[in-house]
């Protein structure tokens, strides 16, 4: 008995364990298997871009949208793009997010492709294109309680953050409290939308120069590793964290959580702007 779940979910369980070869053995399984390599070359890319090796995650990015085409799965390859559009928006380069967003876009006008887009557009300060893009889902989606309690209450609360207004961001996510921790994508594959609606509540608090709030959002993500499994977000919490501990004053655990952030990145790509930012920051504490 076999199927493509007893080797995806093994290769998740082993990147949870620092089980390198672990996660070999399962995307060499993979390998040339049309509708089933795409999904562990995402994965791949997740886990790559989780240690900063960005370069590394746009090629698996590009091979995994690549071979979903060749099996014929148009919003497959659609949420890989969005996927990659979202990674490059956190990391800092908006060109980038700009260009996958409107190749996932060009793919499909699914829900949650929709969404994926919009939300790396916000981040990247596309603020007329992503206000668009969330009315039209308001509009399409308007009794999916995914969409109406997680989806549109993130992307307010960032074009909110957007527009300097830390308060209105807060105010918009409380509608997304009683979900937030939950994965929602249809299965555990794509979590490149999880927990995104702590991380924004997280940077709103830092905007409202509320160290200890701010703290304790990002501390969910680092609490909650088997939602966030490898996405990119489970990194850069310490990195936000240790921002929230600077803010507070405490030194020592802001040191500490930067020296966790760049350990998990020792290996980075070194032009990476949230990786230069950190280092920088980091050097001030010093």
């Amino acid at each position: 008995m076999d199927s493509p779940d007893l080797h995806i979910l093994p290769y998740l369980i082993a990147f949870l364990q620092n089980d390198a070869a672990g996660m070999e053995q399962q995307t060499a399984w993979a390998a040339g298997k049309p509708g089933i390599e795409d999904i562990l070359l995402a994965n791949e890319a997740d886990t790559a871009a989780y240690s900063g090796q960005l370069a590394k995650a746009r090629e698996l990015s590009r091979r995994a949208v690549a071979s979903s085409e060749r099996a014929e799965q148009k919003e497959t390859a659609a949420s890989y793009e969005a996927e990659a559009s979202l990674r490059e928006a956190l990391f800092g380069n908006e060109s980038a997010a700009h260009e996958r967003a409107k190749a996932a876009l060009g793919l499909s006008k699914g829900r949650d492709v929709q969404y994926g887009a919009a939300l790396a557009l916000a981040f990247a300060g596309d603020d007329a294109r992503a206000h668009a893009l969330a009315d039209d889902l308001g509009k399409r989606f308007s009794e999916d309680t995914l969409v109406q309690s997680n989806y549109l209450p993130t992307l307010r609360a960032q074009l909110a953050l957007n527009r300097n207004h830390a308060s209105g961001a807060i105010e918009a996510l409380q509608a997304a409290s009683p979900y937030e921790l939950g994965a929602p994508a249809a299965t555990a594959y794509f979590n490149f939308l999880s927990l995104h609606p702590v991380c924004v509540r997280g940077k709103a608090y830092l905007a409202a120069h509320q160290g200890s709030e701010a703290a304790a959002e990002f501390q969910k993500v680092l609490d909650h590793r088997g939602v966030v499994l490898n996405s990119p977000i489970g990194a850069l919490a310490h990195l936000q964290i240790g921002r929230a501990y600077a803010m507070q004053g405490d030194t020592a655990k802001a040191k500490a959580a930067y020296q966790d952030f760049l350990t998990l990145w020792k290996d980075a790509d070194p032009d990476i702007p949230i990786l230069i930012a950190a280092k920088a920051e980091y050097a001030k504490l010093q």
